[in-house]
């Protein structure tokens, strides 16, 4: 019989599953479906910035005084508007539910960090294991499910826009601008060629919309309330608003969480690159939309099998090795996209990038979040809205340039960020490797196995705000 913390972990994988089955699947299309004036990577651009904004206060907010289930409720709310934007893109439609869904963006994501972050050490401390060993386990398990979200996600866009009936074949002409071949700047997206008809549109969205709400419902009848005791003693003890405000901006004194701003921020780069450039100046420049879904599922399958993979082998091969492996598999791939041509007759071809960027991003998701859970016991909270604002700085610089810089200088940025990135972490990894970090107690009660059996007893309830 699974244990109790196991099976929260698997709740809440799959709670993102169904969510970012939605909104990551509408994100790969901004680029090529909301091309006109830039406004769908403009509208991913106001939503990472809105998460920098968020990180800076909300997290810490939210997390002590709703505690970690109904933070993630919440902020699944806030995904489903941008949702709902869609139906009716706009200026005035995409840019407020992008800001909304930006709000709810980081205390989601170090809700979840944190949540994952105590049920290891709670179940690591029952049995007897290394709290980073079942950390690490953790991880790999939720991103493995919920990296799955791209396959279903992107199917259902393929699917649903490959019946569209003006499906046209890419001209000649077109495929010089491809790639890294050409500036990328001068690829226009004819809206009456390449967008499907408003009632697919529609048709998604509305799918979208449905999934979204499915995952506010696993979550909060399914998942335990494994904080409550915290919140409770928070809300009746409640510290200073500017006390809680700075504790993301203090724990910056910590010159660990300094020296992994690099690393941070390249997971933005190269998330955002393939989403918004590899599928606009590649996929959507030689194939056409409607294979956009195709070629982001392969993304997904090889993240989903590989977060599960790497996250039992980091026990076994350690951080860095896997680093190492991430980074040179980026590497290689930003070298030869920068000299490769699209064409349909290699189709094969097409497919292996994100396949290897699947991998690449498999380890850079599951080891750094293993990494800032493991590094900041005592501030998890503060920790993980550093990884989500350093984080979404990445996003939002790779946005912003997004419409004004050549293809080839935006390879050339992504690959000095991973020269940074691959100076930076070691220094940090060789400090942990000669004084490792001890766990803290979560709430007092991870302190033997007696401690946390009876955490395991209080959480068996579930329970309600």
């Amino acid at each position: 019989m699974i244990s109790r913390s196991f099976k929260n972990v698997l709740v809440v994988s799959v709670g993102f599953l169904s969510l970012f089955t939605a909104y990551g699947g509408l994100q790969s299309l901004q680029s090529s479906l909301n091309a006109e004036e830039g406004m769908g990577v403009a509208s991913l651009s106001v939503i990472y910035a809105s998460i920098i904004i968020s990180s800076m206060f909300l997290p810490p907010i939210m997390i002590k005084n709703l505690g970690c289930k109904w933070t993630i409720v919440a902020s699944m709310a806030c995904y489903v508007s941008y949702s709902f934007g869609n139906l009716y893109p706009g200026w005035y439609t995409l840019m407020p539910t992008s800001v909304i869904l930006g709000l709810g963006g980081s205390p989601l994501w170090s809700a979840k960090c944190t949540y994952l972050t105590i049920s290891g050490n709670v179940q690591a401390a029952k049995e007897g294991k290394r709290g980073p060993d079942v950390i690490n386990q953790y991880f790999g398990i939720f991103f493995f499910i919920f990296q799955s979200s791209a396959v279903w996600g992107n199917l259902m866009s393929s699917l649903i826009f490959g019946q569209d009936t003006g499906i046209a074949d890419i001209p000649e002409e077109q495929l010089q601008f491809c790639g890294a071949a050409d500036c990328g700047l001068n690829i226009t997206v004819n809206s009456t060629i390449t967008r499907p008809g408003q009632e697919l549109v529609w048709t998604l969205v509305g799918c979208y919309i449905g999934v979204g709400v499915l995952a506010m419902l696993i979550v909060a009848i399914f998942l335990d309330n494994i904080d409550r005791e915290q919140t409770k003693q928070f809300r009746g003890n409640r510290e200073p608003l500017c006390h809680t405000f700075l504790a993301t901006f203090r724990l910056l004194r910590d010159w660990r969480l300094v020296t992994l701003i690099p690393l941070t921020m390249y997971s933005g780069f190269e998330q955002s690159f393939l989403s918004g450039e590899y599928t606009k100046n590649y996929v959507t420049c030689a194939l056409g939309i409607h294979y956009v879904g195709f070629v982001m599922m392969c993304f997904g399958a090889s993240n989903s099998l590989c977060s599960f993979l790497f996250g039992r082998l980091a026990r076994y091969t350690g951080r860095a090795a896997l680093f190492l492996l991430a980074a040179v598999t980026n590497f290689s791939c930003i070298l030869a996209l920068l000299y490769w041509r699209p064409n349909p007759d290699h189709l094969w071809v097409f497919f292996v990038f994100p396949a290897l960027w699947g991998m690449a991003d498999a380890i850079w998701q599951t080891q750094t979040n293993a990494l800032y859970g493991i590094l900041f016991p005592r501030d998890k909270e503060a920790a993980f809205a550093n990884y989500r604002m350093w984080e979404s700085l990445g996003f939002v610089i790779a946005f912003a340039y997004s419409t004004f810089l050549c293809l080839e200088y935006k390879l050339y940025i992504l690959l000095a960020v991973l020269l940074a990135t691959s100076v930076t972490y070691p220094i940090v990894e060789y400090r942990e490797h000669r004084h490792p970090t001890q766990p803290t107690e979560e709430g007092g009660h991870l302190g033997d196995k007696q401690d946390s059996a009876e955490m395991e007893q209080k959480i068996i309830c579930q329970t309600h705000l």
